[in-house]
């Protein structure tokens, strides 16, 4: 087969300490999945199932990596998150067989121009382009749910500069890996190489240039993100 154009590379996420890397097909994320963090954007985590938004493969970005600060936004924010890779696709799948279609974890932080998307809201307009944008969704090496199981609970933080701004526990997701896993694929079908970003306590908050942002999930590991200037 030829193409009239040369195809994308396959936007990829590191292993932890392996030199092969694992594909991404899609990243979906789960909105307000910590009471706290849905109270402290206005709604009542108790009335809600769960909601998700996507953003495109390629917004993928590695630690330690600069990122210039993103344009048409005033005000960037930060979102500490577990990610979840999925190993084994399928539909309509049971919560109690969900985690056999899981591959490993990852830390993510889910960047967003929140005024953009506050606005798009206010419009009752998507809000696509408020999460899907370049560089949005910061990734960590995965490491595989063999080597460390499913983890239920542990602290889930992120600081700026040096300074706690998040601080939860994975344990306090209002819906937890499996469920989230099930309901997604009564949606979708899910496939080898998709991403699930899960979600993040209550904390967010704005990143300007010069900034460094440090996401740790216990037992996973760390990611470094630094705003660089505008783009």
């Amino acid at each position: 087969m030829s193409f009239v154009i040369p195809p994308m590379e396959t936007p990829s996420i590191a292993i932890a300490g392996r030199d092969d890397r694992f594909p991404v097909r899609r990243i979906f994320c789960v909105g307000r999945n910590y009471a706290a963090h849905a109270r402290e954007m206005g709604r009542d985590p108790d009335r809600e199932p769960p909601f998700f938004f996507t953003k495109p493969a390629d917004a993928v970005v590695a630690d330690g990596v600069t990122i210039p600060y993103p344009p048409q936004t005033e005000n960037l924010h930060y979102e500490a998150e577990l990610v979840v890779a999925i190993g084994a696709g399928g539909r309509d799948i049971p919560a109690d067989r969900a985690l056999e279609h899981v591959w490993g974890y990852a830390v993510g932080n889910d960047l967003t121009r929140r005024d953009m998307q506050n606005d798009a809201k206010e419009l009752r307009r998507p809000w696509d382009l408020s999460k899907g944008f370049d560089r949005s969704a910061v990734i960590g090496a995965l490491v595989p749910a063999s080597a460390i199981g499913h983890p239920s609970g542990g602290r889930i933080s992120l600081s700026v500069n040096g300074t706690l701004k998040q601080d939860g526990d994975l344990g306090e997701m209002i819906w937890p890996v499996a469920d989230v896993v099930a309901f997604l694929s009564e949606s979708v079908e899910l496939a080898p190489g998709d991403l699930i970003m899960t979600g993040t306590p209550a904390g967010v908050g704005a990143l300007v240039p010069g900034d460094t942002c440090v996401v740790t999930i216990a037992g996973i590991g760390e990611i470094t993100t630094t705003i660089g200037p505008r783009a």
